[in-house]
């Protein structure tokens, strides 16, 4: 069902504009948590995975252009509309591709759930940007991981930002929470630290190479990792810098580790 935007303290469209990231996770009432997913191609792949939508935001101009094909997919959900004006004083920001989606947020899986088969996976510890973490799902699910862990002190992938910056990506790899980067060393893990120090080893190790089950850990943004995660892993590894760089961005430096431990797993 169309229908138009009047009021802007509508509440039928509170989910798009008062709720925080924090509300939309709803952590007391888990059944009731939400996702909102920004432009009609993000939109379209999450679809696509069997996530459910609740309502449709949508600009007038495109109910009948970029938008027509993801309201025929969710064609139980309502879609409000109005000019672009409105939408922009409702959610506080102007819409990319005039679209959003309200959809329900599913429970995370269980850790063993998203290693079981897995053979490369990675652990993020401490990322949070929105935009890292969602350039650094589209790098993983486009170079081969199997799976993503993030610690507890990360950014919420559901995130709105890290949905778009990922370019749907998060509803396209596994995931889920860990309380402890070591955690994957009970389902046959061997850890990879990403840590620029004289004992570091080379992404190419033909050691790397020869392991079955490896979790490559990737820190904070400013500070990299912890000493302690450094200590505890069974390897540490480097991206060689030239020309005085100190060190790659998380997410840049991810792309390079995930094409190289991906290509180079034990057959």
């Amino acid at each position: 069902m169309i229908i138009e935007i009047e009021d802007i303290g509508e509440e039928r469209v509170k989910d798009f504009a008062r709720l925080t990231e924090a509300e939309l996770r709803n952590r007391l009432h888990p059944e009731d948590a939400r996702i909102i997913v920004e432009s009609p191609k993000v939109i379209k792949v999450a679809l696509q995975q069997g996530y459910k939508p609740l309502s449709i935001l949508c600009e007038r101009r495109h109910i009948e252009g970029d938008a027509a094909e993801i309201i025929a997919m969710a064609e139980d959900a309502d879609v409000y509309t109005a000019d672009r004006s409105v939408l922009a004083a409702l959610t506080g920001y102007t819409l990319t591709r005039g679209v959003l989606a309200n959809m329900r947020r599913p429970a995370a899986a269980a850790p063993e759930e998203v290693m079981h088969g897995a053979s490369r996976v990675c652990i993020l510890d401490g990322v949070c940007d929105s935009t890292n973490i969602g350039a650094i799902f589209r790098s993983a699910a486009a170079l081969g991981m199997d799976a993503i862990l993030l610690t507890r002190s990360c950014c919420d992938p559901y995130n709105r930002r890290a949905i778009r910056v990922s370019m749907g990506s998060v509803f396209l790899i596994p995931w889920t929470w860990i309380d402890d980067v070591n955690e994957v060393k009970d389902y046959g893990f061997k850890t990879v630290a990403m840590a620029l120090r004289h004992d570091s080893i080379a992404l190419d190790d033909s050691g790397l190479k020869s392991e079955s089950r490896l979790a490559l850990v990737m820190g904070t943004e400013g500070d990299g990792l912890a000493e302690r995660v450094i200590h505890s892993a069974d390897y540490v590894v480097k991206i060689p810098m030239h020309h005085e760089v100190d060190s790659l961005n998380v997410a840049a430096a991810s792309a390079v580790a995930f094409w190289e431990l991906s290509r180079n797993r034990a057959k």
